[in-house]
């Protein structure tokens, strides 16, 4: 098999950014890392990186569908596909779609829904996962809910008729359908029986993650007994008013034994609460993600929903209820955009934001062959340009093979 070669670029590591290494692709993973070019010996194909960034393709945990496709179709509100039947074709349109973005490895979520809907979807997505088209991008699934806070607010979106308590035996089937995928669950707390799932979930395994929820101290302190070590969407899935000393968020920031999920897509959290995330748990601790709809990806504009009301989609990608007053309808920003807004608005280091959202999910979920440039991981690799403090993905490459090239034309191209 041909040797794939980037050089010229700059590569990006967790602790620095290096300039003009080289790094050799062989059979799907990352051979060699040198900072010195020997030259050609004939056998080889060369990407020129000048003028680019070179990093670990981008891992997002929390994605819920993607241009017009959602994986909760029944029952949810971002129906904007029109159907009740995921298909193995709509989730390959996604991976496609997402490596466009720089997203290599993702995780399909499942929200709050009947068991019927969830054990559907879970088993298409079990079969997309295992075609191999999708080249190991699809490396687990994220089950948020149904066992959350019934209390508005604190549900979010989820649709009430659904919430349910934690059921370990309904988790079992659902776990099963998935062919044993599900990597990360969200559950409250505050539920009867939690700290029993909780405990039980990680014995199956899982990444147990608290999220939309109104615990107390105490119940949270429990629940990380228990065995939870991430909060989902840190600052979203509340109510707009809350006790401004007794409330679920300070011990959340306090637990030193949870790591947080944060969406910074610039809507979802004011500058201010991500500076103050960033400061309180460092960047060791803190996953980017995206938690983007199934309007991600599709054109700025007015979309109707299920139930008749409008939602807007800007040409900036905020996505909220129409009128002058509405609120949010969850986010269409993909990951690459949050990791430049959370860069600018915190101060942190490219290398910094990059890890958030790479190796830090690989870590947490135990995927140890990806997330890091590094001798002998898949060649899951992004090459990207910095524009008008946008991260603008010019090259994907998903276990060594190119899936993406923003400009055939252009220098950054194989040679």
């Amino acid at each position: 098999m041909t040797k794939l070669i980037i050089k010229n670029g700059r590569i990006v590591y967790p602790r620095s950014i290096i300039e003009n290494c080289i790094v050799e692709i062989e059979e799907g993973l990352i051979s060699n890392v040198n900072p010195k070019w020997n030259g050609l010996t004939g056998t080889e194909d060369i990407i020129d990186a000048t003028g680019c960034y070179v990093a670990p393709g981008l891992i997002d945990i929390q994605v819920n569908g993607y241009n017009s496709v959602s994986f909760s179709l029944e029952n949810a509100e971002d129906t904007a596909k029109g159907n009740d039947d995921l298909t193995i074709e709509d989730v390959k349109e996604v991976t496609k779609g997402l490596w466009k973005e720089g997203v290599t490895t993702y995780f399909p979520t499942l929200t709050t829904n009947s068991r019927e809907l969830l054990i559907k979807n879970f088993k298409t997505l079990y079969m997309a996962s295992s075609d191999e088209s999708n080249l190991g991008s699809i490396a687990g699934f994220h089950l948020e809910g149904p066992y959350i806070s019934a209390v508005d607010g604190f549900r979010g979106a989820h649709p009430l008729a659904y919430v349910r308590q934690p059921d370990i035996n309904e988790f079992a089937a659902l776990y099963k359908a998935s062919g044993e995928k599900i990597k990360l669950i969200t559950v409250a707390p505050e539920t009867d029986g939690a700290l029993d799932f909780i405990a039980e979930c990680l014995k199956m395994g899982l990444v147990v993650s608290l999220g939309h929820h109104n615990g107390s101290s105490l119940q949270i302190s429990k629940a990380t007994k228990a065995g939870a070590i991430l909060s989902t969407h840190l600052g979203n899935g509340c109510p707009q008013n809350i006790d401004r000393h007794n409330n679920h968020l300070w011990p959340q920031l306090a637990n030193d034994s949870l790591k947080i999920c944060l969406i910074a897509d610039g809507f979802h959290l004011p500058p201010d609460m991500l500076k103050v995330f960033y400061k309180v748990k460092g960047v060791e601790n803190i996953i980017l993600t995206s938690d983007i709809t199934s309007y991600a990806g599709m054109p700025a504009g007015v979309y109707t929903i299920k139930g008749g009301e409008t939602i807007e989609k800007t040409n900036n990608n905020k996505l909220s209820f129409s009128g002058t007053n509405g609120g949010l309808y969850g986010s269409a920003t993909t990951l690459q955009d949050g990791v430049a807004h959370f860069m600018q608005v915190t101060g942190c280091g490219l290398h910094e934001a990059i890890q958030m959202a790479t190796k830090n999910p690989a870590k947490i979920h135990g995927l140890t062959d990806r997330g890091i440039i590094e001798t002998g991981k898949r060649a899951d690799l992004i090459l990207f340009t910095i524009e008008d403090a946008k991260i603008v993905i010019q090259k994907t490459i998903v276990a060594g093979k190119i899936v993406y090239t923003k400009d055939e034309n252009s220098k950054v191209n194989k040679i």
